[in-house]
């Protein structure tokens, strides 16, 4: 499984880690720490140290009832640490994690190499159109709704059935478009409780039908905080036993905070494989 990040073929066949920078004040996790250019600049030498595959930018928070963001907000946020980034690290394979075609357009004109859509094109009809013409890997994740009502669309009927049955439908759209790339993330969290997230990754080896890499997110997340009655930042030993259980599952990415950790996971993972 080959993905192409602006002339540079990355193997999907071997679990990637991509590490979450958020470029927000009020990310459920790290709100607001990374927000001044050189401590953004140092977490990202630190992860390149560490073996980080790739990194995601992201300037909306998309946590549940997170505040509306403009989308000149969104650029103006994200502007200052991405060009800082790129400008020190020409050689990252950067993702922007974004629903809106102008955001996505900035970026990539900017060295962004994938564009990250939590909408699956749902929230932005010129999103697919965009990526296609950039010709970038596209992650799209399964949600309903938007951040702000998405958990009032928790019903489902056959949970995984449904969630393959979207991708069936979106990995067609896309490919309308012309898009060569593309990744599906089940979006733990995203218009689902606790029990359904628990069930998606129990299931989560009925996505290789699709058959397209995997990207799991479910670093310090609720299903896992809740559970442990503990807080987010609490929630490290919690998100590195559920990591295990993904890549067992087939995860191709996984998207995290805590990036040697998870690298430190996929290398015991690696070493099951013989």
């Amino acid at each position: 499984m080959l993905i192409n990040c602006k002339g540079t073929l990355m193997d999907l066949s071997s679990p990637k880690v991509m590490g979450i920078l958020n470029c927000t004040p009020d990310s459920f996790f790290d709100g607001g720490k990374n927000n001044s250019i050189k401590v953004a600049l140092d977490k990202v030498s630190q992860w390149l140290e560490e073996g980080i595959d790739i990194l995601d930018l992201g300037a909306y928070s998309s946590k549940p009832n997170a505040a509306f963001v403009t989308e000149n907000e969104e650029i103006e946020r994200l502007s200052p640490i991405l060009k800082a980034v790129v400008k020190e690290f020409p050689q990252l394979c950067i993702s922007v994690d974004t629903f809106r075609s102008a955001v996505a357009r900035f970026a990539l004109e900017e060295g962004v190499s994938i564009v990250n859509d939590i909408s699956s094109g749902n929230l932005d009809s010129e999103m697919m159109k965009t990526v296609a013409h950039y010709q970038v890997p596209y992650i799209m994740m399964h949600m309903r709704g938007t951040p702000q009502t998405m958990f009032q669309h928790t019903d489902y009927y056959n949970l995984v059935q449904e969630i393959l049955f979207y991708f069936s439908e979106k990995v067609a759209l896309a490919r309308s478009y012309g898009i060569n790339d593309l990744i599906v993330d089940p979006g733990f969290g995203f218009s689902k409780n606790t029990t359904q997230n628990f069930e998606l990754l129990q299931k989560l080896n009925f996505f290789k039908t699709l058959p397209l890499p995997l990207l799991v997110g479910i670093s310090r997340k609720s299903m896992i905080y809740k559970t442990l009655n503990v807080s987010p930042q609490e929630a490290l030993n919690g998100t590195t036993a559920l990591h295990m259980l993904a890549l067992l599952q087939g995860a191709s990415i996984l998207r995290v905070h805590d990036v040697k950790e998870a690298k430190e996971c996929i290398q015991l993972f690696t070493q099951m494989q013989f």
